[in-house]
């Protein structure tokens, strides 16, 4: 039976199903005044251990209707072997509540496990003399495109933008998932509908036609000049032929990388830690210190370094990793540093494997005396230096700051963070300690882009979790060291695959598998 520490990245499979979640509602109580309400729904999940809903995603916000279709879609990863307990929220303007006596109305949801497939499709089309609905202009016309589903019905899955006041409208390019268009089924049924767009949410109806991914693939051609036709009108009238065409004028397709694409091309993830040596961490031969070495279990500072470099030490296949620590007194002579080898060898600072690591970091506490101020510029720079060596994608580097307390060269550090962020490079920040850490949420950057000096960062590239929030009550470190690694490591493949698709830079073929000599595949010669 293979444990944790068996994975193997670069033959990983897909690690969990996909499901897609499509959400509609009908008869939503209304809560505005002079129009129909603007609902959104939020949906939550439910913590495994502490029961606790934490918001996953939201729709978009569909103005002046009761009967939304949502076009956002909810993509979770299925595991058979969990209860996954799910809660959607309908919200307006103004907050959606339970009235006595009366119905608020119906939430219809959805669930389908997606293809594997990982195209996606850029397309461009346009209309010629569509229906006129408009009294005192043309029309407004815009395009809803449905997946058909599994058991008859349709899912939209793409609106076009409103163009204003034409028969003969072209439409923006605009780029969609294959999975979310036909779940990979290339003659699975597309169906659009055309409408011409109200400012009160009563869109007319102009027409539809159907297609499928399969015809759609031929690109521009006359396979692909669609009349738009509405049912009615043709019920109605005989000499009814349609209400305008609509034409495909382009059709590119594009395969979606993933993070392990790169990391199969041979893409090597570089892991350096950085340990927060100041004196507000406590005398380290002292239980109070959060530096203390207990001979019963590890301190913060262990657990986390072992947490975050368990997992990555996997993508680097040399597993040495430099360790380095700032803001203590080195000897022989106490000067202050704040870029300084654990390992005591500043030419060659790498330490083999977490262990190695876990090893320096207890010596270093033996022989440098913590002081101060606490700095980050310095490690960061540090780190930096090598990552804008290397920007072809053939490297990526992470760097784990472990810290105590309020950061001392705020400016610079801000200023060493957009510099980095157009580097291959990442930057995770572990908070210990019951200190207030602001300053590090604000260069965590999920609220508002980081800026130094009028510039702001390229990218994000900073997570940051505080440690206390991953302290089982139970005394269970195991759980609470994959919790924190889980978290920390969540944003680590966006940012790598942001930094790729900014630069342009493609994955390398992965190399064939290797054969043994004799094996019965191998060439003879």
């Amino acid at each position: 039976m293979a444990s944790i520490g068996d994975f193997d990245p670069l033959n990983a499979s897909i690690p969990a199903t996909k499901v897609e979640i499509t959400v509609s509602c009908r008869n939503l109580l209304d809560m505005d005044t002079f129009s129909k309400s603007d609902p959104i729904c939020v949906l939550y999940t439910q913590g495994i251990s502490n029961k606790e809903w934490r918001e996953f995603g939201r729709t978009e916000v569909i103005e002046n209707t009761l009967n939304p279709e949502f076009v956002r879609k909810f993509i979770l990863d299925y595991f058979f072997e969990e209860r996954q307990n799910l809660r959607f929220d309908l919200r307006m303007k103004k907050p959606l509540v339970g009235l006595p006596g009366k119905k608020c109305g119906n939430i219809i949801v959805k669930a389908e496990e997606m293809g594997n497939c990982r195209e996606s499709v850029m397309m461009q089309f346009c209309g010629n003399k569509l229906d006129k609905k408009d009294f005192f202009g043309k029309s407004d016309p815009f395009l809803v495109f449905y997946r058909s589903n599994e058991d008859g019905t349709f899912t939209t899955c793409h609106k076009t933008e409103v163009v204003k006041n034409t028969l003969n409208p072209v439409w923006q390019a605009f780029k969609i998932p294959v999975r979310a268009l036909c779940n990979g089924d290339y003659d699975r049924t597309i169906k659009i509908e055309c409408y011409d767009w109200d400012r009160d949410g009563s869109h007319d109806f102009i027409g539809e036609f159907t297609t499928s991914y399969r015809e759609l693939s031929r690109g521009q051609s006359q396979f692909n000049v669609y009349e738009v036709v509405n049912p009615k009108k043709k019920g109605k009238k005989k000499k009814y032929l349609n209400s305008g065409t609509v034409t495909l004028l382009s059709f590119l397709v594009d395969i979606e990388v993933t993070f392990l694409d790169y990391i199969k091309g041979g893409t090597q993830i570089n892991f350096t830690v950085a340990i927060d040596f100041t004196a507000s961490n406590g005398n380290p031969t002292q239980p109070t210190s959060l530096h203390y070495m207990s001979p019963y279990q590890m301190n913060a500072y262990a657990m986390a370094m072992k947490a975050v470099g368990e997992i990555i030490q996997d993508y680097d296949s040399d597993k040495m990793f430099p360790a380095l620590g700032f803001g203590a007194k080195l000897p022989p002579d106490g000067r202050v540093s704040h870029e300084f080898a654990l390992n005591g060898n500043p030419q060659n600072p790498y330490c083999a494997g977490i262990d190695g690591v876990m090893e320096a970091y207890y010596q270093s506490l033996k022989s440098v005396c913590l002081y101060g101020p606490t700095n980050f510029s310095p490690v960061i720079n540090h780190v930096a230096r090598y990552a804008a060596s290397v920007k072809d994608g053939s490297q990526y580097f992470i760097l784990l700051i472990i810290t105590d307390g309020v950061i001392s060269d705020m400016a610079q550090t801000k200023e060493s963070i957009v510099n980095a962020s157009c580097l291959p490079m990442s930057i995770i920040i572990v908070g210990v300690g019951p200190a207030e850490f602001d300053a590090m949420i604000e260069l965590d950057g999920d609220e508002v882009r980081i800026s130094s000096k009028g510039r702001y960062a390229e990218r994000d590239i900073v997570q940051f979790v505080p440690f206390r929030d991953y302290t089982d009550r139970t005394g269970n470190h195991i759980l609470s060291m994959a919790r924190l690694a889980k978290d920390v490591l969540a944003e680590i493949p966006d940012q790598f695959l942001s930094y790729m698709r900014i630069r342009g830079i493609k994955p390398s073929p992965a190399p064939p598998p290797y054969t043994p000599p004799g094996h019965p595949l191998q060439t003879q010669i």
